[in-house]
């Protein structure tokens, strides 16, 4: 066993970390995080390890939604045939995201080789400016193609639940 788990093992016999938070008796014991959210072993794959993650068990925070399908399916209360559609449109999101990545690397490497000449080259740096703007504008036209497609997947109640996660930063697109 490594020597640091010891003094960590003691501190939580002692009860040194508050209420219930010392060491177990393995998944589902009083120590196990998992107990609460019900003891299931497989429960901190829903959402964190337990508490102060966000206060959601489907882990926001500082890393924002894990599972943006299921914790949507979750908030919405959305149909199969909504959860299926949803899942279409946030991959050609995720698709267009990635391309996003890659065009600003692309934009990168034209900023650098501009830089990196004996002569600033205008134009290399240019290409690069606009590349980066042609792949924001695709992003930003793949946001509001989805942003209607999600309008017109949900019902009312539903588009106020969406609009309010997203106003309040728990969603984020």
């Amino acid at each position: 066993m490594y020597p640091g788990m010891m003094h960590w093992l003691r501190m939580r016999r002692h009860g040194h970390c508050g209420e219930g938070a010392r060491a177990g008796r393995g998944f589902g014991g009083p120590g196990w995080a998992g107990s609460q959210s019900g003891g299931n072993p497989e429960s901190w794959q829903a959402g964190g390890w337990g508490h102060g993650h966000g206060g959601d068990e489907f882990g926001g925070g500082a890393f924002g939604v894990r599972r943006p399908l299921r914790f949507l399916a979750f908030k919405l209360n959305l149909s199969e045939q909504q959860v299926g559609e949803l899942a279409k449109i946030l991959d050609e999101l995720k698709t267009e995201r990635a391309q996003s990545a890659v065009d600003d690397r692309r934009t990168t490497a034209a900023f650098a080789d501009a830089i990196g000449l004996e002569q600033f080259n205008a134009d290399k740096a240019n290409e690069g400016g606009a590349l980066r703007v042609l792949s924001a504008e695709k992003l930003r036209n793949a946001v509001v193609k989805a942003l209607g497609r999600l309008h017109a997947l949900l019902d009312q109640q539903q588009r106020t639940q969406l609009a309010y996660l997203i106003r309040t930063g728990v969603l984020s697109i």
